[in-house]
């Protein structure tokens, strides 16, 4: 059946996509560096919690290809089993273990018991605390009291010095949680690593350098000018982003005064793809009705300073954890789940389809505004 969608990513992508993860890049930075969107790259690393795969390497002493070609031709040749293991130089008990499981000695074909041996090589092997149940039961019970990974793992040593059965690596429990949650350790535990992330991130990844979890000279809320609180003049905005599943995200624009909205396609939640975007909506507005923009303290405005340069718009941001500070965006936002509800992939949707449904909001009566639209309010001449 041919693929259909998306081509996914090619083993060379997905070998940088963890070298960029491990080195400390954002999702939308590795999806820049790839052409890949940034919910395409959670949807890799969120798959294995984070934590790059192993490298599938055969053991030294395998049979290759050329060896079990060897062994078919001898078998068709009539030689016995130990003939040729002394000509590949090889015990005659591997060979013979070769050849009654993949068909005996008439049915042996080099291709198929090939093809069975990369198969059984790829079982995922069962992780140690998935085999020593007591292991595990005291592995949870100490994560479940507030232990990280490293004591609980330093502990074991400590305490069962002389059982080997009874240690684990800090590693390990990582692992069991990220990557093999589904059975080993209940995936509710981690919400009690003191990070709480929901994906492992190597110990040499840094942001250290990068713009993002900070916002330089933010001018705030309460030197806003006193106009924009009581909504009788135009052109005073609130923004946000509104989230969705695999890591997507749009940007919500809202006037104050008329309610009037504009939804953006966001290619990535990093500053460089918001301001972009934001930029690009703003130019597209008439000269004037856009004055000043108040936001939260998300860092996808790290870059709040280009985007005034380039719009001529004042940015202004909330109070930390104060969202009631953009009351009318909050609101928006959740009128907006009607079309956009929890779970909905928004890369899914065009800048066109954003566009239809902020139509709909527009032309829609409001009790707030006397059972006007939005899009009349906004044309309504000041008296």
């Amino acid at each position: 059946m041919p693929r259909t969608g998306r081509p996914g990513l090619s083993a060379q992508q997905k070998k940088e996509l963890w070298i960029r993860w491990k080195d400390g890049q954002s999702l939308s930075e590795i999806g820049r560096a790839l052409g890949k969107h940034a919910g395409s790259i959670h949807g890799v690393l969120s798959a294995s919690g984070g934590i790059a795969p192993r490298e599938r390497r055969r053991r030294p002493d395998a049979l290759t290809v050329l060896e079990r070609e060897e062994i078919s031709r001898s078998l068709a040749a009539g030689r016995s089993l130990r003939a040729i293991a002394s000509h590949l130089d090889r015990s005659p008990s591997t060979i013979c273990r070769e050849v009654s499981r993949n068909g005996g000695v008439k049915r042996y074909r080099a291709a198929s018991a090939e093809l069975i041996a990369i198969e059984r090589a790829r079982r995922p092997k069962q992780c140690k605390l998935a085999l020593n149940k007591p292991l595990n039961a005291l592995v949870a019970e100490r994560l479940a009291e507030d232990w990280s990974p490293q004591q609980i793992s330093g502990w074991l040593a400590k305490h069962h010095e002389c059982e080997a059965s009874m240690q684990v690596s800090h590693e390990t429990i990582y692992r069991c949680l990220f990557v093999q949650a589904r059975g080993v350790l209940k995936r509710e535990l981690i919400s009690r690593l003191r990070s709480r992330r929901m994906m492992r991130r190597g110990k040499t990844s840094t942001t250290d350098g990068q713009p993002r979890g900070r916002i330089i000279d933010a001018v705030s809320i309460h030197e806003r000018p006193a106009q924009v609180e009581d909504r009788r003049i135009p052109g005073h905005w609130e923004g946000d982003l509104l989230s969705g599943a695999k890591n997507t995200h749009i940007a919500t624009l809202v006037e104050r005064r008329s309610r009037f909205l504009i939804l953006v396609k966001l290619e990535g939640k990093d500053t460089e793809n918001v301001v972009g975007a934001l930029v690009r909506e703003v130019d597209a507005l008439q000269a004037g009705k856009m004055e000043t923009l108040t936001w939260d303290r998300g860092t996808e405005l790290a870059q709040h300073k280009r985007f005034t340069a380039a719009t001529a718009v004042q940015m202004y941001f909330c109070d930390p954890r104060s969202p009631w500070q953009r009351g009318t965006n909050e609101n928006t936002n959740r009128l907006l789940r009607q079309y956009f509800p929890d779970g909905t992939n928004l890369a899914e949707y065009s800048q066109s389809e954003l566009n239809a449904i902020a139509h709909k909001l527009n032309t829609r009566p409001r009790k707030t505004l006397a059972y006007m639209a939005p899009i009349d309010k906004i044309a309504e001449p000041l008296r």
